[in-house]
C-alpha cells in the first residue's frame, strides 16, 4: 500500500484539481485524517459548522430532517467529494446533517483555520470561494431534486 503526504492528497483530490501547489501547502497546516463509523452522524443541523471534508472512502448521507419525520436524504457522497460548506457562510452553522453509511475515511479540514488564511490571502479565499459556489449549487439541485419526487408522490 503506498502512502501519501496530506498535502499530496489534498493536491490530487478532484475538488482541489488544477489548484496552484502554494494553496495545497498553505491547506495542510488546516488539515487531519479522520474516520467515522457507520451509521455516526458526522454532523447535525444547526450545530456549529467547522470543518470540511474530502471523502477518501465509504459513502455518506447527506440529510434533512423535517419535523416529526424521519430524515430524508437529499444526496449521496462517495469517495472523491466535498462535504460541507457551512464552515464558510456566516453563521457557521450547518444547514444539513451527514452521517456514515459504511465506515468513511476522510481528511477533515479546519473552517476557522481556513477562514483565517483566507483573510490573510484573499487570492486563496477566492478560489475556494469559487469551488464551493459549485458545492453549494450541485447539494441545492439535489435537495430540489429529492422534494419534487417527496412531493410528487402525494
Amino acid at each position: 500500500m503506498e502512502i501519501h503526504s496530506l498535502e499530496q492528497i489534498i493536491a490530487e483530490h478532484p475538488f482541489f484539481l488544477d489548484l496552484d501547489p502554494a494553496y495545497a501547502s498553505l491547506l495542510v497546516g488546516c488539515a487531519s485524517n479522520v474516520r467515522f463509523e457507520p451509521g455516526r452522524y458526522i454532523f447535525r443541523e444547526g450545530e456549529e459548522a467547522n470543518h470540511f471534508y474530502l471523502i477518501r472512502q465509504g459513502r455518506v448521507a447527506v440529510e434533512i430532517s423535517p419535523p416529526h419525520r424521519r430524515p430524508i436524504v437529499v444526496d449521496t457522497l462517495i469517495e472523491g467529494e466535498i462535504l460541507g460548506w457551512s464552515w464558510l457562510v456566516p453563521p457557521y452553522q450547518w444547514r444539513f446533517q451527514a452521517r456514515a453509511m459504511e465506515g468513511a475515511h476522510a481528511i477533515a479540514l479546519d473552517g476557522k483555520c481556513l477562514r483565517a488564511k483566507c483573510e490573510a490571502n484573499k487570492e486563496l479565499g477566492y478560489e475556494l470561494l469559487k469551488r464551493f459556489s459549485q458545492v453549494v449549487g450541485g447539494r441545492l439541485d439535489a435537495t430540489r431534486m429529492q422534494l419534487l419526487d417527496l412531493y410528487a408522490a402525494h
